[in-house]
Protein backbone atom coordinates (compact mmCIF):
# COMPACT_ATOMS: atom_id res chain seq x y z
CA UNK A 1 0.00 0.00 0.00
CA UNK A 2 1.63 3.60 -0.88
CA UNK A 3 1.60 5.95 1.77
CA UNK A 4 -0.88 8.98 1.74
CA UNK A 5 0.78 12.39 0.56
CA UNK A 6 0.75 14.93 3.09
CA UNK A 7 1.65 17.78 1.41
CA UNK A 8 0.06 20.93 -0.22
CA UNK A 9 0.72 23.43 -2.79
CA UNK A 10 0.22 27.16 -2.38
CA UNK A 11 0.23 29.15 -5.47
CA UNK A 12 3.82 28.15 -6.37
CA UNK A 13 4.98 26.63 -3.00
CA UNK A 14 5.22 23.01 -2.59
CA UNK A 15 4.45 22.81 1.22
CA UNK A 16 5.54 19.43 3.54
CA UNK A 17 6.03 19.07 7.18
CA UNK A 18 7.19 16.19 8.99
CA UNK A 19 7.07 16.10 13.09
CA UNK A 20 9.65 14.06 15.23
CA UNK A 21 9.96 13.88 18.84
CA UNK A 22 13.70 15.28 19.02
CA UNK A 23 15.16 18.35 20.18
CA UNK A 24 15.55 21.47 17.70
CA UNK A 25 19.41 21.18 17.63
CA UNK A 26 19.17 16.88 16.77
CA UNK A 27 16.46 17.31 13.80
CA UNK A 28 19.00 20.46 12.78
CA UNK A 29 21.99 18.32 12.59
CA UNK A 30 19.78 15.04 10.71
CA UNK A 31 19.29 18.10 7.82
CA UNK A 32 22.89 20.07 7.68
CA UNK A 33 25.40 17.49 8.68
CA UNK A 34 27.18 15.75 5.60
CA UNK A 35 26.83 12.31 7.79
CA UNK A 36 23.55 12.50 8.48
CA UNK A 37 22.18 13.63 5.04
CA UNK A 38 23.96 10.89 3.65
CA UNK A 39 21.58 8.50 5.21
CA UNK A 40 18.48 9.60 3.49
CA UNK A 41 19.51 12.28 0.27
CA UNK A 42 22.98 12.15 0.00
CA UNK A 43 26.81 13.46 1.23
CA UNK A 44 27.83 16.81 0.61
CA UNK A 45 31.64 17.99 0.24
CA UNK A 46 32.59 21.46 0.58
CA UNK A 47 32.98 24.78 2.77
CA UNK A 48 29.34 25.56 4.10
CA UNK A 49 28.00 28.41 5.08
CA UNK A 50 25.68 31.89 3.84
CA UNK A 51 26.85 32.38 0.21
CA UNK A 52 28.96 29.26 -0.04
CA UNK A 53 28.59 26.83 -2.52
CA UNK A 54 28.98 22.93 -1.90
CA UNK A 55 28.31 20.10 -4.40
CA UNK A 56 26.12 17.25 -2.94
CA UNK A 57 25.48 13.96 -4.00
CA UNK A 58 22.34 12.63 -5.13
CA UNK A 59 22.67 8.83 -4.38
CA UNK A 60 18.90 7.65 -5.26
CA UNK A 61 18.89 9.28 -8.49
CA UNK A 62 19.85 7.87 -11.09
CA UNK A 63 23.70 7.50 -11.87
CA UNK A 64 24.12 8.85 -8.72
CA UNK A 65 25.03 12.42 -10.11
CA UNK A 66 26.11 15.95 -7.76
CA UNK A 67 24.49 19.12 -8.07
CA UNK A 68 25.91 22.11 -7.15
CA UNK A 69 23.98 23.71 -3.94
CA UNK A 70 24.51 27.40 -3.26
CA UNK A 71 23.78 28.13 0.84
CA UNK A 72 21.41 31.34 0.56
CA UNK A 73 20.51 31.81 4.22
CA UNK A 74 21.30 29.52 7.28
CA UNK A 75 19.90 30.31 10.82
CA UNK A 76 20.71 27.49 12.86
CA UNK A 77 18.78 25.92 14.20
CA UNK A 78 15.80 27.44 12.47
CA UNK A 79 16.23 28.07 8.78
CA UNK A 80 18.03 27.11 6.02
CA UNK A 81 17.31 28.04 2.47
CA UNK A 82 19.03 26.88 -0.49
CA UNK A 83 19.00 27.09 -4.31
CA UNK A 84 20.15 23.74 -6.43
CA UNK A 85 20.99 23.75 -9.52
CA UNK A 86 21.11 20.54 -11.60
CA UNK A 87 20.25 19.50 -15.53
CA UNK A 88 16.80 19.97 -14.43
CA UNK A 89 17.15 23.54 -13.58
CA UNK A 90 17.46 25.77 -10.07
CA UNK A 91 15.21 24.31 -7.31
CA UNK A 92 14.88 26.80 -4.32
CA UNK A 93 13.99 25.05 -0.94
CA UNK A 94 13.91 26.54 2.44
CA UNK A 95 13.33 24.66 5.65
CA UNK A 96 12.56 25.93 8.65
CA UNK A 97 12.47 24.18 12.39
CA UNK A 98 10.34 25.38 15.18
CA UNK A 99 10.58 23.39 18.67
CA UNK A 100 7.33 22.92 20.65
CA UNK A 101 7.89 21.39 23.83
CA UNK A 102 9.98 18.01 23.52
CA UNK A 103 8.54 17.95 19.44
CA UNK A 104 10.51 19.82 16.38
CA UNK A 105 8.03 20.44 13.04
CA UNK A 106 10.37 20.51 10.16
CA UNK A 107 8.50 22.56 7.30
CA UNK A 108 9.90 22.02 3.87
CA UNK A 109 9.02 24.25 1.33
CA UNK A 110 10.15 24.10 -2.46
CA UNK A 111 8.98 27.35 -4.99
CA UNK A 112 8.41 25.54 -8.00
CA UNK A 113 8.91 27.74 -11.18
CA UNK A 114 5.50 26.29 -12.65
CA UNK A 115 2.63 24.55 -10.55
CA UNK A 116 2.25 21.81 -12.54
CA UNK A 117 5.43 20.31 -11.27
CA UNK A 118 3.91 19.37 -7.71
CA UNK A 119 2.56 16.26 -9.78
CA UNK A 120 6.19 14.73 -10.32
CA UNK A 121 8.00 17.04 -7.60
CA UNK A 122 5.62 16.31 -4.53
CA UNK A 123 5.74 12.57 -4.35
CA UNK A 124 9.47 12.87 -4.50
CA UNK A 125 9.77 15.23 -1.62
CA UNK A 126 7.28 12.77 0.13
CA UNK A 127 10.01 10.44 -0.32
CA UNK A 128 12.67 12.20 0.72
CA UNK A 129 10.90 13.53 3.76
CA UNK A 130 9.97 9.79 5.02
CA UNK A 131 13.57 8.85 4.26
CA UNK A 132 14.70 10.83 6.40
CA UNK A 133 11.99 9.62 9.41
CA UNK A 134 13.19 6.07 8.93
CA UNK A 135 16.84 7.33 8.94
CA UNK A 136 16.45 9.00 12.11
CA UNK A 137 14.44 6.04 13.64
CA UNK A 138 16.64 3.26 12.09
CA UNK A 139 13.86 2.01 10.17
CA UNK A 140 13.90 0.15 6.88
CA UNK A 141 14.05 3.40 4.19
CA UNK A 142 11.06 2.65 1.87
CA UNK A 143 10.83 2.81 -1.89
CA UNK A 144 10.43 5.44 -4.49
CA UNK A 145 8.12 3.09 -6.26
CA UNK A 146 5.84 3.30 -3.30
CA UNK A 147 5.60 7.12 -3.84
CA UNK A 148 5.46 8.06 -7.58
CA UNK A 149 3.47 7.71 -9.42
CA UNK A 150 0.89 6.32 -7.26
CA UNK A 151 0.79 10.60 -5.73
CA UNK A 152 1.24 12.13 -8.79
CA UNK A 153 -2.31 13.35 -9.27
CA UNK A 154 -3.00 14.29 -5.79
CA UNK A 155 -0.08 16.80 -6.33
CA UNK A 156 -1.41 17.36 -9.98
CA UNK A 157 -5.34 18.55 -8.25
CA UNK A 158 -3.26 21.38 -6.20
CA UNK A 159 -3.02 19.10 -3.22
Amino acid sequence: MSPQPTGHVVGNDLILTRIFRAPIDDVWTSVTTSESTARWFGPWEGDAGPGKIVRLQLVHEKDQPWAEVTIEECEAPRLLVLTMNDEFGAWRIEMTLTQTDDMTELRFVQHLSDRKLAGDVGPGWEYYLDMLVAAREGKTLPSFEDYYPAQKEYYLKGA
